[in-house]
């Protein structure tokens, strides 16, 4: 594993190392609070995760958290699940968020572009007295600490607003994107039983305006605890009867009056995928969130007041989530509503050229689709703002790193992270004083004990094993909504190592520090004894011009064979012959191994997705094992129901 990356990609030169935040993060630590003074990030990592409770004392100190009451320990009790952190202390997300609208009121906080590209700026003063208006009728419609509330927003600053005006009351916020349909917004919203909702009239995409007010008013009637519902519109259309308007509540000159809460108070419930049953509803606090995002984005993405944040997301995906905290480092934060490929598959491009972005994250897909597409980024667009490409939704495959490195920029730092909507943040990636190998992830993330383990709970170096994480982070969940004995939380992340969070991705640790992530181990391909990970087959098969998308999926069966099929989806134009056949089986052959190979290749019309993108392997093989496609997959969970009956098609006639 590590040979087979000898030298770097990329290397930060030693300005940059002794600029970034981290470097004199850990000359203050070392000074203030016994941190390894040399040894550079490795000692640094190493001292977080041993030493964990003084560690985050002073990420709290460093970032000048405030708390209105102190805390008696940082870590009142660190079982998993259920560590309690600072016990005593009260504070507010939101306030912290705010805070750089003290010293630069007419600087942008954020920079909202919709599809034509043109950025528009909410400075922080702007913002802070939206949120303080909007607070203030959330209030007076009776909203209070721990009350739900909700958005069925796109990436728009109004979202924003209102999730920083929901904190600064104590609600809990929860959102999905406008795409998302009815029932996939009932399964999430229903389990919480909001007051308010926050909706818009339709949203603009690729190019077309789409129009949601049927589901707008199906989700009223619907959700029978709602209050109030606050009509945005973004098309320009009238409020319906009983609806409130945005322009109104958000017009008063109000400074925001922050509910000071524990610090364990719940912020915000994300889903999961939820690809069988309804999607878990997991809830992470407010000081949780507060210090493991200043520890992200401040040390590891090392964003500060000088730098414009962009990542392509939705509402409906927890990097919306973790973008807007870029506000708790006085980041400037980019908002791009539209789609990633309009009017071409350049338009991320564009839209980081145009707001000068710093740090520019995407998906590994899009990666990919602008290498296969031919795109240019460096040559066509002025992206010598840009410091960083952030990567994640999959792993970045090697060719995706090659073709950043020559396409974007050779001293261009590559950031491939992994981490999770359950933890709503990072276990491994971006680290600027580290040198960044093609195909790999830098490093573990600070106060996270990273660690890959075979099934008897032995650690592994160079070999493939389980994700796991033994000590508790601040923003593991709290608890899952509707859980009220803890058992589906429990289960989810505990059940295979008591005590050890276990994370469902296959890893690797190498010697020199790096992680490499293999893909997901509850669909995992076991061969003869031999585990493998997805991500390296759709890695090699997705480099052929022919291949627009697969999928693999490896199935016991019932004479103790195993059968294990991979479906292509084609380019345009494409045929899958026998030449195209033998060249897939021969690029897998050599570049993993023969063990790889598929026992068929199978053209299919398409591979279907989760609502945030995510391939689904698990629901595929049950199909093709011969369960139900209503007990196989949760229907509001998929961006293309119509495909899956391709495979339970499949399934029928191989019975």
């Amino acid at each position: 594993m590590t040979s087979a990356n000898p030298s770097p990609l990329w290397q930060p030169d030693a300005e940059r190392i002794a600029r970034a935040q981290i470097t004199r993060f850990q000359s203050w630590a070392a000074a203030h609070h016994g941190a390894p003074a040399v040894g550079g990030y490795p000692a640094l990592h190493r001292w977080s995760v041993d030493q964990l409770q003084t560690f985050w004392k002073a990420v709290t100190e460093w970032f000048d958290v405030r708390f209105s009451t102190p805390y008696a320990r940082v870590l009142g009790d660190r079982t998993m699940p259920g560590a309690e952190w600072f016990p005593g202390a009260t504070l507010n997300y939101a306030e912290h968020a705010l805070r750089a609208a003290d010293t630069r009121a007419d600087e942008p906080a954020l920079l909202h572009v919709d599809e034509t590209h043109e950025p528009r700026p909410v400075t922080w003063s702007e913002l802070r007295r939206q949120v303080g208006s909007l607070a203030a009728e959330l209030r007076a419609l009776g909203v209070r600490p721990g009350d739900r509330v909700s958005g069925y927003l796109p990436n728009v600053p109004q979202a924003v607003v209102a999730l920083l005006a929901t904190a600064s009351v104590g609600g809990v916020w929860t959102s999905c994107a406008p795409d998302f349909g009815a029932r996939s917004v009932l399964d999430r919203f229903q389990q919480v039983e909001p007051v308010v909702l926050f909706t818009v009239d339709g949203y603009r995409y690729g190019g077309k305006e789409h129009d949601r007010r049927d589901i707008v008013a199906e989700l009223r009637r619907e959700l029978p605890t709602l209050r109030a519902i606050v009509h945005i519109p973004l098309l320009g259309t009238e409020a319906p009867d009983g609806a409130l308007e945005w322009s109104a509540l958000t017009s008063a000159d109000v400074a925001p009056t922050f509910e000071q809460v524990p610090f364990d108070h719940p912020l915000w419930v994300l889903y999961s995928s939820g690809t069988t049953g309804l999607p878990k509803a997991i809830v992470q606090s407010q000081g949780g969130i507060l210090v493991e995002h200043l520890k992200q984005l401040g040390l590891h993405c090392d964003l500060g007041p000088e730098d414009r944040f962009l990542w392509y997301t939705s509402t409906g995906w927890m990097m919306w989530n973790f973008l807007v905290s870029g506000l708790l480092t006085g980041t400037t934060v980019v908002l791009y509503d539209g789609s990633p490929g309009y009017p071409d598959t350049g338009a991320q491009w564009r839209v980081a050229e145009r707001t000068g972005a710093t740090f520019f994250g995407t998906s590994a897909a899009y990666v990919m689709a602008c290498r296969k597409a031919d795109i240019h980024p460096g040559r066509d667009y002025d992206l010598s703002r840009v410091q960083c490409v952030g990567t994640t939704g999959s792993p970045l495959p090697p060719d995706g790193f090659r073709w950043l490195h020559d396409e974007v920029r050779e001293n261009l730092w590559i950031a491939s992270v992994s981490g999770g909507t359950d933890v709503c943040s990072c276990f491994a990636g971006a680290v600027p004083t580290l040198p960044v190998h093609i195909g790999e992830l830098q490093a573990p993330s600070l106060g996270t004990d990273l660690q890959s383990w075979d099934p008897s709970g032995k650690p592994l170096i160079d070999e493939v094993g389980e994700l796991v994480v033994t000590n508790p982070m601040p923003s593991m969940p709290i608890h899952f909504w509707n859980d009220p004995d803890g058992t589906r939380y429990h289960d989810s992340y505990f059940d295979t190592y008591p005590g050890v969070w276990r994370h469902g991705d296959w890893i690797t640790l190498t010697s020199r520090g790096s992680v490499v992530i293999h893909g997901r181990s509850d669909s995992t391909l076991n061969r003869q004894g031999v585990r493998m990970g997805s991500a390296d087959i759709y890695e090699a098969v997705e480099r052929l011009p022919e291949i627009k998308e697969s999928l693999v999926i490896g199935i016991e069966q019932p004479d103790g064979g195993y059968w294990m099929p991979l479906f292509v989806q084609l380019a345009p134009g494409s045929t899958l012959d026998e030449a195209l056949l033998n060249r897939i089986k021969q690029t897998i052959r050599e570049q993993l191994s023969p063990r790889h190979v598929p026992d068929e290749v199978i053209e299919v019309p398409g591979v279907p997705h989760t609502l945030t993108g995510k391939r689904i392997e698990v629901p595929v093989k049950r199909l093709l094992q011969g369960t139900p496609l209503e007990k196989a997959v949760n229907p509001g969970s998929i961006d293309n129901l119509d495909l899956l009956r391709f495979y339970e098609d499949l399934a029928r006639e191989r019975a």
